[in-house]
Parts: structure tokens; C-alpha cells; sequence
């Protein structure tokens, strides 16, 4: 069968699954990736996520992953929800972790992919990703055509904006690989400008141990005083740079069951959430992916938020 026919199968089975965006790329070392990836981690803007250092040809060469690798095929899928919880008066949960754990989620649709592949493309040998090994989606991404890096260094698509979770499938099929788009963010620094505690270093460079994401969900020890009065109500994650991104605007809600909020997450005021105890937070987060800050994590972020 034709390289385009075969690339086409792919792109059909990705909409039939509910993957709003699917593009393809050439597996191949991302050389312009390894001079910015040394520097980020030479300036520890990385932070105490030391397995960022770990597994650093893989991170750049998808063929150590995945042997005879020929294809990347990236995947979005949107999170974005009709109903925005983080309101003043509330402590504060990124869009993405408002429902079921993106991982199952995804992970089950990209099983469905891969037999999908087999049934109708033939025996094809690979490995499906999401956020679960050193692969550069966003870099992938922005390769195969599905948008640009913006200034916060997420993935931006000019039809939809930036609320997708990304996945991969990293396949010994040749496909006809989509080119990349140019960057629409001109000079709009709207997302550098708003962030409360000046995570964003640089063009696309962001210094992970001041954004509020890590400090609410990987790093385990407390969080630094200096960020006192900055994290703006967050205890799990954030949408800051994204909520202000006028690319956004264009943001749909999803169509996604599995990721409408519990009942109780919704009409959450301070002062539950101050008393939580275990048993709620079990029942509200029960498939969520706040599970990974743990009960402990949650009220040390929550005691660290009343002080402000």
C-alpha cells in the first residue's frame, strides 16, 4: 500500500477515536532540540525533577525508543471544559485534572489506535506514548504541523488554542510526514507578562522550579517562602499562561464524559477545602489526576495558600 494511503488510514482511525488534531513527522534525531534541552538542564531550570536529565539520547532520538522507528504520529486531544472552575472566592484546580486521569483516558484510545493499525494496515511494530516516557510531544508536535511553540512553550494551534493533552505512537511505518506551521505569536507577551512568579525565562524557556505547576505537583519538599502572596489561589497546577493566551479565545469544550468534574469539585468553597479530609479527598479525586500530589501534597499546598 502507498506511503499517503497508509498516512490517510492513520489520520481516519485518529478522528473516528476523537483525536481532534493527528500529524505525522520523520522519526529522526531532533537536532535543534539538543543545544536548547543541554542548556535548560545545565541552568537546573529543571529543578528537583531529576529524571528530566535522565534518558537524554532518548529524549532526542525517538529510533533508541522504539527500534527501526520510521514514523511519529501526534496526537491532541481536547480538555478544554464548558464550565471554568477556578473562581475568585475558590482555591484554584488546573482544566485538566478536573476529571478522569488523562493517562487511562488516552491510553485506552491508544490501544484501540495500534489495533485499529493492525486491522486495517497490517503487522506494524511500535509504542504508544502519553506523558509516560522521555519523548519531546511538544517538539513532535509542533514537527508534524499541529501548531507552534508559544512564548509559555506549549504547544499552540491556531484553530483551537492550547488545552490538549498530546500522545504518540512511535511506529516502523513509513508515512508522508505534514510540515511544520510558522509561529503566530509575534510580539504578544501576554503569558509572560501575567505569570506571578516570572517562570517564563525566555522565548519558550521556562524555568520549571518557579512555575506554580511545579511547585503544587512535583516538588515534594515545602514550597519556598519567596513564592508567598504569587501562586493567585492555585493548589493544584495552573492555567495562568493559558487563560491570557488570545489564542485561546478559540478554545471548544470538549465532548469527553471522562473528563466532567465530580459534583462536589464544582460548589467547593475555602473553607471545605481548608477542612478536607482524607475520605473527600478519596472520593472526589478518586481517578483523578490529583492523586499525584497525594492527600499530604493538596493540604500542604492548601496550608501554604491560607498564609497568603
Amino acid at each position: 500500500m502507498l506511503v499517503t494511503d497508509n498516512s490517510q488510514i492513520i489520520k481516519s482511525i485518529a478522528k473516528d477515536l476523537g483525536f481532534q488534531y493527528c500529524g505525522i513527522a520523520k522519526a529522526e534525531f531532533l537536532e535543534e532540540e539538543a543545544p536548547r534541552l543541554e542548556s535548560w538542564l545545565n541552568k537546573n531550570y529543571h529543578g528537583k525533577m531529576a529524571y528530566m536529565a535522565n534518558h537524554f539520547d532518548k529524549r532526542l532520538d525517538p529510533t533508541k525508543l522504539v527500534e527501526g522507528a520510521k514514523s511519529v504520529v501526534s496526537l491532541l486531544y481536547s480538555y478544554y471544559p464548558s464550565e471554568d472552575l477556578a473562581n475568585d472566592g475558590t482555591y484554584k484546580i488546573a482544566k485538566y485534572a478536573y476529571g478522569k486521569d488523562y493517562h487511562f483516558v488516552i491510553k485506552d484510545k491508544l490501544r484501540d489506535f495500534m489495533m485499529r493499525i493492525h486491522e486495517e494496515i497490517g503487522e506494524v511494530g511500535g509504542r504508544a506514548f502519553v506523558d509516560s516516557a522521555p519523548v519531546m510531544e511538544r517538539q513532535w508536535a509542533a514537527k508534524s504541523g499541529l501548531g507552534w511553540l508559544g512564548k509559555n512553550s506549549l504547544l499552540l494551534n491556531k484553530q483551537r488554542g492550547s488545552f490538549f493533552f498530546l500522545a504518540e505512537l512511535i511506529i516502523d511505518l513509513p508515512l508522508a510526514p505534514d510540515g511544520p506551521v510558522k509561529d503566530y505569536c509575534g510580539t504578544c507577551t501576554k503569558c509572560i507578562d501575567a505569570c506571578p512568579t516570572d517562570a517564563i525565562v525566555g522565548n519558550q524557556v521556562i524555568d520549571a522550579s518557579k512555575c506554580i505547576s511545579y511547585l503544587t505537583i512535583e516538588l515534594k519538599e515545602e514550597i519556598p517562602t519567596e513564592f508567598s502572596g504569587k501562586m493567585q489561589d492555585w493548589m493544584f497546577g495552573c492555567d495562568i499562561c493559558q487563560d491570557v493566551c488570545p489564542w485561546n479565545r478559540f478554545s471548544q469544550p470538549h465532548h469527553e464524559p471522562e473528563f466532567l468534574p465530580h459534583d462536589e469539585l464544582k460548589n467547593m468553597k475555602k473553607n471545605e477545602w481548608e477542612e478536607l479530609t482524607k475520605e473527600v479527598f478519596n472520593e472526589v479525586f478518586r481517578k483523578s489526576a490529583v492523586k499525584r500530589a497525594k492527600f499530604e501534597g493538596l493540604k500542604r499546598n492548601i496550608q501554604f495558600l491560607e498564609k497568603d
